[in-house]
Protein backbone atom coordinates (compact mmCIF):
# COMPACT_ATOMS: atom_id res chain seq x y z
CA UNK A 1 0.00 0.00 0.00
CA UNK A 2 1.19 3.32 -0.79
CA UNK A 3 2.25 5.48 2.37
CA UNK A 4 -0.22 8.04 3.49
CA UNK A 5 1.26 11.81 3.68
CA UNK A 6 0.34 14.81 5.85
CA UNK A 7 2.48 17.60 4.01
CA UNK A 8 2.40 20.56 6.53
CA UNK A 9 3.43 23.63 4.99
CA UNK A 10 2.49 22.55 1.61
CA UNK A 11 2.98 25.84 -0.81
CA UNK A 12 6.48 26.42 0.69
CA UNK A 13 9.88 25.46 -1.09
CA UNK A 14 10.11 21.67 0.64
CA UNK A 15 6.37 21.44 0.23
CA UNK A 16 6.49 21.53 -3.41
CA UNK A 17 9.43 19.46 -3.80
CA UNK A 18 7.92 16.71 -1.29
CA UNK A 19 5.21 16.50 -3.98
CA UNK A 20 7.37 16.86 -6.90
CA UNK A 21 8.62 13.27 -5.37
CA UNK A 22 5.41 12.33 -4.46
CA UNK A 23 4.00 12.95 -7.82
CA UNK A 24 7.25 11.14 -9.45
CA UNK A 25 6.15 7.84 -7.11
CA UNK A 26 2.42 7.42 -7.06
CA UNK A 27 2.63 3.65 -6.20
CA UNK A 28 4.94 5.19 -3.12
CA UNK A 29 3.07 7.63 -2.20
CA UNK A 30 -0.21 9.15 -1.21
CA UNK A 31 -1.38 12.85 0.10
CA UNK A 32 -3.90 12.46 2.90
CA UNK A 33 -3.44 16.29 4.74
CA UNK A 34 -2.20 19.47 3.43
CA UNK A 35 -2.00 22.51 5.20
CA UNK A 36 -0.83 26.10 4.02
CA UNK A 37 -1.03 29.76 4.80
CA UNK A 38 -1.51 32.74 2.03
CA UNK A 39 -0.95 31.00 -1.17
CA UNK A 40 -4.17 30.29 -1.60
CA UNK A 41 -3.75 29.53 -5.36
CA UNK A 42 -1.12 27.39 -5.35
CA UNK A 43 -2.82 25.41 -2.67
CA UNK A 44 -6.03 25.21 -4.54
CA UNK A 45 -3.28 23.84 -7.19
CA UNK A 46 -2.34 21.16 -5.11
CA UNK A 47 -5.01 19.99 -3.55
CA UNK A 48 -6.76 19.53 -7.21
CA UNK A 49 -4.00 17.40 -7.89
CA UNK A 50 -3.24 15.53 -5.15
CA UNK A 51 -6.81 15.06 -3.74
CA UNK A 52 -6.23 15.25 -0.37
CA UNK A 53 -8.75 14.03 2.26
CA UNK A 54 -8.51 17.24 4.75
CA UNK A 55 -6.78 20.81 4.07
CA UNK A 56 -6.16 23.34 6.44
CA UNK A 57 -5.60 26.69 6.19
CA UNK A 58 -4.74 29.98 8.63
CA UNK A 59 -7.65 32.10 8.40
CA UNK A 60 -11.55 31.11 8.07
CA UNK A 61 -11.17 33.93 4.75
CA UNK A 62 -8.45 31.74 3.14
CA UNK A 63 -10.63 28.70 3.82
CA UNK A 64 -13.36 30.42 2.33
CA UNK A 65 -11.17 31.53 -0.51
CA UNK A 66 -9.79 27.21 -0.99
CA UNK A 67 -13.48 26.55 -1.81
CA UNK A 68 -14.09 29.44 -4.56
CA UNK A 69 -10.81 28.08 -6.24
CA UNK A 70 -11.80 24.11 -6.09
CA UNK A 71 -14.02 22.40 -8.31
CA UNK A 72 -17.27 21.93 -6.77
CA UNK A 73 -17.66 18.36 -6.80
CA UNK A 74 -14.56 18.10 -5.65
CA UNK A 75 -14.62 16.19 -1.99
CA UNK A 76 -12.33 17.67 0.53
CA UNK A 77 -12.54 18.54 3.95
CA UNK A 78 -11.23 22.54 4.40
CA UNK A 79 -10.28 23.61 8.10
CA UNK A 80 -8.33 26.43 9.40
CA UNK A 81 -6.54 27.83 12.43
CA UNK A 82 -4.57 25.66 15.33
CA UNK A 83 -7.73 23.33 15.11
CA UNK A 84 -7.40 22.70 11.78
CA UNK A 85 -3.57 22.15 11.56
CA UNK A 86 -4.09 19.94 14.36
CA UNK A 87 -6.23 17.97 13.08
CA UNK A 88 -3.54 17.42 10.20
CA UNK A 89 -0.63 16.58 11.94
CA UNK A 90 -2.28 14.28 14.48
CA UNK A 91 -6.34 13.51 13.83
CA UNK A 92 -6.16 12.22 9.80
CA UNK A 93 -4.51 8.99 9.34
CA UNK A 94 -1.11 8.86 7.62
CA UNK A 95 1.67 7.17 8.47
CA UNK A 96 4.10 10.07 8.33
CA UNK A 97 3.76 13.75 8.88
CA UNK A 98 6.37 16.12 6.63
CA UNK A 99 6.68 19.48 8.89
CA UNK A 100 7.46 22.07 6.27
CA UNK A 101 6.36 25.00 8.27
CA UNK A 102 8.77 28.01 8.36
CA UNK A 103 9.90 29.10 11.76
CA UNK A 104 8.09 28.72 15.50
CA UNK A 105 4.52 27.61 13.80
CA UNK A 106 5.91 23.97 13.16
CA UNK A 107 6.64 23.15 17.14
CA UNK A 108 2.99 22.48 18.15
CA UNK A 109 2.03 20.54 14.98
CA UNK A 110 5.19 18.53 15.19
CA UNK A 111 4.46 17.19 18.91
CA UNK A 112 1.17 16.32 17.63
CA UNK A 113 1.97 14.16 14.75
CA UNK A 114 4.44 12.66 17.55
CA UNK A 115 1.58 12.21 20.12
CA UNK A 116 -0.59 10.74 17.48
CA UNK A 117 2.58 8.13 16.75
CA UNK A 118 3.00 9.42 13.70
CA UNK A 119 7.06 9.28 12.04
CA UNK A 120 7.99 12.79 11.62
CA UNK A 121 9.94 13.80 8.39
CA UNK A 122 11.10 17.62 10.23
CA UNK A 123 12.48 20.43 7.52
CA UNK A 124 11.58 22.56 10.50
CA UNK A 125 14.61 22.72 12.34
CA UNK A 126 13.20 25.83 14.68
CA UNK A 127 11.06 22.64 16.41
CA UNK A 128 14.46 21.70 17.47
CA UNK A 129 16.01 24.77 18.64
CA UNK A 130 12.89 25.85 20.74
CA UNK A 131 12.32 22.74 22.19
CA UNK A 132 15.18 19.82 21.05
CA UNK A 133 14.93 18.25 24.88
CA UNK A 134 11.26 17.94 24.95
CA UNK A 135 11.03 16.99 21.45
CA UNK A 136 13.31 14.34 21.33
CA UNK A 137 12.35 12.56 24.69
CA UNK A 138 8.63 12.82 23.48
CA UNK A 139 9.59 10.93 20.49
CA UNK A 140 11.26 8.24 22.14
CA UNK A 141 8.71 7.77 24.99
CA UNK A 142 6.07 7.54 21.63
CA UNK A 143 8.01 5.23 19.54
CA UNK A 144 7.77 7.56 16.23
CA UNK A 145 11.03 8.07 14.13
CA UNK A 146 11.87 11.86 13.59
CA UNK A 147 14.06 11.42 9.89
CA UNK A 148 15.81 15.11 9.33
CA UNK A 149 15.03 16.29 5.90
CA UNK A 150 17.48 19.75 6.15
CA UNK A 151 20.10 18.07 3.52
CA UNK A 152 23.03 18.55 5.92
CA UNK A 153 21.22 16.99 9.18
CA UNK A 154 20.24 14.11 6.22
CA UNK A 155 23.76 13.83 5.24
CA UNK A 156 24.87 13.60 8.90
CA UNK A 157 22.02 11.14 9.30
CA UNK A 158 23.29 9.12 6.30
CA UNK A 159 26.99 9.05 7.11
CA UNK A 160 26.04 7.45 10.63
CA UNK A 161 23.50 4.85 9.32
CA UNK A 162 25.62 1.26 9.85
CA UNK A 163 28.32 3.08 11.99
CA UNK A 164 27.97 2.77 16.25
CA UNK A 165 27.21 6.49 17.51
CA UNK A 166 29.59 5.48 20.33
CA UNK A 167 33.00 6.07 17.58
CA UNK A 168 31.37 9.04 16.76
CA UNK A 169 34.47 11.70 17.06
CA UNK A 170 33.12 15.29 15.97
CA UNK A 171 30.23 16.70 13.09
CA UNK A 172 31.75 18.46 10.40
CA UNK A 173 28.42 20.75 9.30
CA UNK A 174 29.04 22.43 6.05
CA UNK A 175 27.50 25.85 4.77
CA UNK A 176 27.59 27.36 1.28
CA UNK A 177 28.60 30.56 3.09
CA UNK A 178 25.63 33.14 1.17
CA UNK A 179 25.89 35.50 -1.26
CA UNK A 180 28.28 37.83 1.07
CA UNK A 181 31.18 35.06 1.86
CA UNK A 182 33.73 36.97 -0.10
CA UNK A 183 32.43 40.82 0.99
CA UNK A 184 34.23 43.03 2.95
CA UNK A 185 32.43 43.32 6.34
CA UNK A 186 31.96 47.21 5.91
CA UNK A 187 29.84 46.58 3.06
CA UNK A 188 27.54 44.28 4.52
CA UNK A 189 25.46 47.50 6.40
CA UNK A 190 24.82 48.63 3.04
CA UNK A 191 22.87 45.15 2.13
CA UNK A 192 19.38 45.29 1.03
CA UNK A 193 16.71 42.26 0.97
CA UNK A 194 17.08 41.46 -2.64
CA UNK A 195 20.89 41.38 -2.77
CA UNK A 196 20.38 39.19 0.65
CA UNK A 197 17.61 36.71 -1.45
CA UNK A 198 20.32 35.78 -4.05
CA UNK A 199 21.42 32.80 -2.90
CA UNK A 200 24.39 31.39 -5.02
CA UNK A 201 23.60 27.60 -4.67
CA UNK A 202 20.01 26.81 -3.16
CA UNK A 203 16.38 27.96 -4.02
CA UNK A 204 14.58 28.32 -0.46
CA UNK A 205 12.27 30.42 1.16
CA UNK A 206 12.65 34.38 2.25
CA UNK A 207 13.23 33.55 6.25
CA UNK A 208 15.58 30.21 5.39
CA UNK A 209 17.53 32.50 2.59
CA UNK A 210 18.27 35.79 4.61
CA UNK A 211 19.14 33.04 7.64
CA UNK A 212 21.37 31.50 5.38
CA UNK A 213 23.07 35.13 4.08
CA UNK A 214 23.48 35.79 7.82
CA UNK A 215 24.76 32.22 8.42
CA UNK A 216 22.25 32.15 11.41
CA UNK A 217 20.88 29.33 9.21
CA UNK A 218 24.20 27.09 9.98
CA UNK A 219 23.93 28.38 13.89
CA UNK A 220 20.17 26.96 14.15
CA UNK A 221 21.56 23.59 12.48
CA UNK A 222 24.03 23.51 14.79
CA UNK A 223 21.59 23.23 18.01
CA UNK A 224 19.30 21.02 16.08
CA UNK A 225 22.26 18.74 15.20
CA UNK A 226 22.84 18.76 19.00
CA UNK A 227 19.21 17.28 19.87
CA UNK A 228 19.31 14.91 16.96
CA UNK A 229 22.60 13.47 17.41
CA UNK A 230 23.15 13.75 21.24
CA UNK A 231 26.24 15.19 21.14
CA UNK A 232 27.07 18.80 22.60
CA UNK A 233 28.17 21.66 20.77
CA UNK A 234 31.82 21.73 21.68
CA UNK A 235 31.99 18.30 19.02
CA UNK A 236 30.07 20.18 16.12
CA UNK A 237 32.42 22.34 13.80
CA UNK A 238 31.35 24.03 11.03
CA UNK A 239 32.74 24.91 7.81
CA UNK A 240 32.25 27.14 4.87
CA UNK A 241 31.92 24.87 1.70
CA UNK A 242 31.09 27.35 -0.98
CA UNK A 243 30.25 24.55 -4.13
CA UNK A 244 27.43 22.83 -1.88
CA UNK A 245 28.61 20.09 -3.01
CA UNK A 246 29.90 18.05 0.72
CA UNK A 247 26.34 18.79 2.17
CA UNK A 248 28.12 17.58 5.57
CA UNK A 249 30.57 14.73 7.06
CA UNK A 250 31.04 12.80 10.17
CA UNK A 251 34.54 12.26 11.96
CA UNK A 252 35.48 8.61 13.92
CA UNK A 253 37.52 8.35 16.59
CA UNK A 254 39.91 6.40 14.13
CA UNK A 255 40.82 9.26 12.33
CA UNK A 256 37.85 7.84 9.71
CA UNK A 257 36.44 10.98 7.59
CA UNK A 258 32.79 10.28 5.63
CA UNK A 259 31.17 12.81 3.60
CA UNK A 260 27.91 12.77 1.99
CA UNK A 261 28.05 14.24 -1.58
CA UNK A 262 25.23 15.44 -4.30
CA UNK A 263 24.05 18.02 -6.22
CA UNK A 264 22.21 20.78 -3.95
CA UNK A 265 18.93 19.90 -4.75
CA UNK A 266 16.41 19.35 -1.68
CA UNK A 267 14.46 16.40 -3.56
CA UNK A 268 17.09 13.75 -2.45
CA UNK A 269 17.06 14.49 1.57
CA UNK A 270 13.17 14.60 1.11
CA UNK A 271 13.29 11.11 -0.53
CA UNK A 272 15.54 9.77 1.47
CA UNK A 273 13.27 10.92 4.65
CA UNK A 274 9.83 9.67 2.86
CA UNK A 275 11.34 6.47 1.68
CA UNK A 276 14.61 5.37 4.42
CA UNK A 277 15.87 2.69 4.79
CA UNK A 278 15.19 2.33 0.93
CA UNK A 279 17.03 4.99 -1.82
CA UNK A 280 13.94 5.92 -4.52
CA UNK A 281 15.85 6.54 -8.46
CA UNK A 282 15.46 10.31 -8.69
CA UNK A 283 17.75 10.27 -12.03
CA UNK A 284 19.30 13.21 -10.44
CA UNK A 285 22.73 14.24 -11.67
CA UNK A 286 26.22 13.78 -10.34
CA UNK A 287 28.12 16.35 -9.09
CA UNK A 288 31.06 17.84 -11.96
CA UNK A 289 34.06 16.17 -10.09
CA UNK A 290 35.79 18.78 -13.12
CA UNK A 291 34.28 21.87 -12.28
CA UNK A 292 36.65 22.94 -10.41
CA UNK A 293 38.53 22.42 -6.42
CA UNK A 294 36.07 21.43 -3.56
CA UNK A 295 37.21 23.85 -1.06
CA UNK A 296 36.33 23.82 2.66
CA UNK A 297 37.26 27.19 5.04
CA UNK A 298 36.70 28.47 8.43
CA UNK A 299 33.57 31.00 9.19
CA UNK A 300 34.28 34.47 10.08
CA UNK A 301 32.74 34.82 13.36
CA UNK A 302 33.31 38.86 12.98
CA UNK A 303 31.58 39.27 9.90
CA UNK A 304 28.83 36.63 10.43
CA UNK A 305 28.24 37.03 14.53
CA UNK A 306 24.61 35.45 14.12
CA UNK A 307 26.51 32.03 14.48
CA UNK A 308 28.67 32.83 17.59
CA UNK A 309 26.01 33.72 18.65
CA UNK A 310 23.46 30.59 17.75
CA UNK A 311 26.85 28.47 19.34
CA UNK A 312 25.90 30.60 22.66
CA UNK A 313 22.54 30.13 22.84
CA UNK A 314 22.92 26.33 22.98
CA UNK A 315 25.59 26.02 25.43
CA UNK A 316 23.43 28.42 27.75
CA UNK A 317 20.59 26.30 27.11
CA UNK A 318 17.48 26.64 28.85
CA UNK A 319 14.94 29.04 26.97
CA UNK A 320 18.22 30.71 25.43
CA UNK A 321 17.62 28.92 21.74
CA UNK A 322 13.70 30.06 21.81
CA UNK A 323 14.88 33.64 22.51
CA UNK A 324 17.48 32.84 19.82
CA UNK A 325 15.26 31.59 17.23
CA UNK A 326 12.40 34.47 17.94
CA UNK A 327 14.10 37.35 18.06
CA UNK A 328 15.83 36.32 14.81
CA UNK A 329 12.26 35.75 13.16
CA UNK A 330 11.33 39.41 14.23
CA UNK A 331 14.19 40.83 12.74
CA UNK A 332 14.13 38.97 9.89
CA UNK A 333 10.97 40.01 9.32
CA UNK A 334 11.75 43.61 9.82
CA UNK A 335 14.91 43.45 7.30
CA UNK A 336 12.51 42.31 4.64
CA UNK A 337 10.38 45.04 5.11
CA UNK A 338 13.29 47.52 5.03
CA UNK A 339 12.63 48.55 8.85
CA UNK A 340 16.22 48.08 9.98
CA UNK A 341 19.62 47.34 8.19
CA UNK A 342 21.02 43.53 7.59
CA UNK A 343 23.91 44.31 9.92
CA UNK A 344 21.30 45.09 12.76
CA UNK A 345 19.23 41.27 12.22
CA UNK A 346 22.37 39.84 14.95
CA UNK A 347 22.55 42.63 16.55
CA UNK A 348 18.88 42.41 18.02
CA UNK A 349 19.01 39.19 18.70
CA UNK A 350 22.40 39.37 20.72
CA UNK A 351 20.59 42.31 22.64
CA UNK A 352 17.24 39.81 23.40
CA UNK A 353 19.62 37.20 24.67
CA UNK A 354 21.35 39.68 26.95
CA UNK A 355 18.12 40.94 28.47
CA UNK A 356 17.11 37.93 28.85
CA UNK A 357 16.33 35.65 32.18
CA UNK A 358 16.83 32.22 31.05
CA UNK A 359 15.00 29.12 32.52
CA UNK A 360 17.44 26.08 32.93
CA UNK A 361 14.71 23.46 32.63
CA UNK A 362 11.52 24.52 30.80
CA UNK A 363 8.07 22.98 30.07
CA UNK A 364 6.40 23.57 26.75
CA UNK A 365 4.44 26.28 28.72
CA UNK A 366 8.20 28.15 29.78
CA UNK A 367 9.71 27.64 25.89
CA UNK A 368 6.30 29.24 24.91
CA UNK A 369 6.30 32.09 27.12
CA UNK A 370 10.25 32.61 26.11
CA UNK A 371 9.34 32.50 22.40
CA UNK A 372 6.45 35.17 23.17
CA UNK A 373 8.76 37.53 25.23
CA UNK A 374 11.64 37.55 22.49
CA UNK A 375 9.08 38.67 19.87
CA UNK A 376 7.54 41.34 22.28
CA UNK A 377 10.86 42.52 23.45
CA UNK A 378 12.55 42.60 19.72
CA UNK A 379 9.71 44.44 18.11
CA UNK A 380 9.13 46.81 20.83
CA UNK A 381 13.25 47.45 20.53
CA UNK A 382 12.84 47.89 16.74
CA UNK A 383 9.97 49.88 16.96
CA UNK A 384 7.31 47.67 14.87
CA UNK A 385 4.20 46.87 15.64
Amino acid sequence: MPKRLAILGSTGSIGTSTLDVVARFPERFTVAALTAGRNIRRLAEQVIAFRPELVAVRDAEGAADLRRRLPADLAVEIRHGDDGFAAAAGQVEVDMVVVAVVGAAGLMPTLAAIDAKRDVALANKETLVMAGALVMSRAAAAGVRLLPVDSEHSAIFQCLNGNRSADLERILLTASGGPFRQWPAHRLEAVVPEQALAHPNWKMGPKITIDSATLMNKGLEVIEAVHLFAVPPERIEVLVHPQSIIHSMVAFVDGSVMAQMGVPDMRTAIAYALSHPERLPLAQPLPDWTGGPLTLEAPDLQKFPSLRLAFEACRAGGTFPAVLNAANEVAVEAFLARRIGFTDIPRHVAEALEAHHGNAGPDLAAILEADRWARRWTTQRIGGH
